[in-house]
């Protein structure tokens, strides 16, 4: 029998390994951290052997392959001795994608990708289809194909789950942006990074579609130096094309290749903002591609509510509004995320620095920022950066002071944003920890 070892608990890594054990593999799970109690559940339900602390690389490397979790960097000791040893290593979503023949819609970006994903979802819910969502959101890829049947996936990929992908086809593949991020993983190299966003696009055959942002440079620069063999559509909201999505005055036009012209008032988005446009575009067109219902689509894109941690309202208090942005972790999520607001702002930021520029921010804080409240353990590349740009900066280490400090410098009519630009893991679990505790302490002002 076969072994599987999986590295890393998590949610893709308990999926993965549930999936090996239903094909009949021997299945080892190894995470070098502690497991938590209700993963440590799942793998006893299943009978499935792990270790937590440490690896034991003997065992790993009696394995025909490791199913690596997307947190583990290619650096890691463990990585680079199954490297050595010859053993294959591949993503979660690579391992499930072998049993799945579902069609998949596949989608990826700087940023954007998580609220497209779920504007897909929804659109195809309300169309009355089978569909799981699953990636870098929702339950584990791996483990609905283990426990559940799909006719169609919409899969949020990050670039680390790309990273570990060969033979994966996505039927539908959108790359919505791409701009500096995780460069620390990269080398800081840009076009590894590039790199590692285009490996959505492998494999695709002349039947399937690659929807993209023309008004990306990056990606177009990109797109000018590969051979895809698909059908690729853009979006725009510069121009008018004559096949794929664009927005002009006041109004998105989605046209595709035997189906109907779909158009709406770009105020009749549920959200809004130029972001959001680009969002709506994308998602209209693989529902064009996929044959659904022009209603559906313009039902779906007017109901819509946006995901927990991305631009969320909390509350208002005092004239002072509070945003929960906690998964703007780069410099062009933040840039939109302030881009949306009509007031002035006191911005919470900070965190694990991933290699940001911010200097694209400049222009923007000079307008709209009144104070920031840096929230991390080395706030200093945040003072260097806008200490001269920005007349009030305090340093706090806890979500509860951070709002604190914030509330206290905001004035009515003003707006809280958490807009972090960086990585969590500083002082919180992930970023829905620092969305969390930033919610609840908002909620505890008086």
């Amino acid at each position: 029998m076969d072994r599987i070892a999986v590295l890393g608990a998590g949610e893709s890594g308990i999926g993965a390994a549930v999936l090996a054990k239903t094909k009949g593999f021997d299945v080892f799970v190894s995470d070098f951290s502690s497991i938590d109690e209700k993963a440590k559940e799942m793998l006893d339900k299943w009978q499935i052997p792990y270790e937590e602390g440490g690896h034991t690389i003997e065992k790993i490397l009696t394995a025909k392959e490791v199913v690596k979790s997307p947190g583990i960097p290619e650096t890691a000791p463990i990585i680079q001795a199954v490297r050595r040893a010859d053993i294959n290593v591949i993503s979660e979503i690579e391992f499930a994608g072998r049993y799945d023949n579902a069609y998949k819609v596949c989608i990826t970006g700087s940023n954007g990708k998580t609220t497209t994903t779920s504007i897909i979802y929804y659109l195809l819910q309300n169309a009355g289809l089978n569909v799981g969502l699953a990636g870098n959101i929702g339950n584990s890829y791996a483990y609905q194909v283990a426990t559940q049947k799909h006719d169609y996936y919409v899969l949020e990929l990050s670039s680390f789950q790309l990273d570990g992908m060969y033979d994966f086809r996505a039927d539908i593949a959108i790359i919505l942006n791409i701009t500096p991020d995780h460069l620390d993983r990269y080398g800081y190299k840009m076009q590894n990074y590039v790199n590692a966003k285009f490996r959505i696009t492998q494999n695709m055959r002349p039947e399937d579609c690659f929807i993209f942002c023309s008004d990306d440079e990056v990606t177009v620069k990109h797109l000018d130096e590969i051979v895809l063999q698909c059908k690729k559509l853009p979006f725009t909201q510069k121009e008018k094309i004559e096949e794929g999505a664009y927005a002009i005055d006041g109004e998105m036009h989605v046209k595709v290749e035997g189906a109907n012209e779909y158009k709406m008032f770009l105020d009749e988005l549920s959200l809004q903002g130029k972001h959001n446009i680009y969002n709506s575009m994308a998602a209209a067109i693989a529902g064009k591609v996929m044959k659904i219902d022009n209603n559906v689509i313009r039902e779906s894109l007017t109901t819509f509510k946006n995901i927990e941690h991305r631009n969320e309202f909390v509350r208002t208090l005092n004239g002072i509004t509070f945003i929960n942005d906690s998964k703007g972790t780069n410099v062009d999520a933040t840039y939109y995320a302030l881009d949306c607001l009509k007031t002035k702002v006191v911005w919470i930021a900070g965190g694990t620095d991933k290699g940001n520029d911010y200097s694209e921010l400049y222009d923007l804080i000079k307008d709209k920022v009144s104070a920031l409240v840096c929230l991390g353990v080395d706030n200093a590349k945040l003072h260097e950066c806008f200490g001269d740009k920005i007349s009030k900066i305090v340093d706090t280490r806890s979500a509860a002071d951070a709002v604190k400090e914030a509330y206290r410098l905001a004035k009515s009519g003003e707006t809280v944003l958490l807009s972090p630009c960086c990585a969590s893991f500083d002082l919180f679990k992930n970023y829905e920890d620092r969305g969390e505790q930033f919610k609840k302490a908002v909620n505890e002002l008086k």
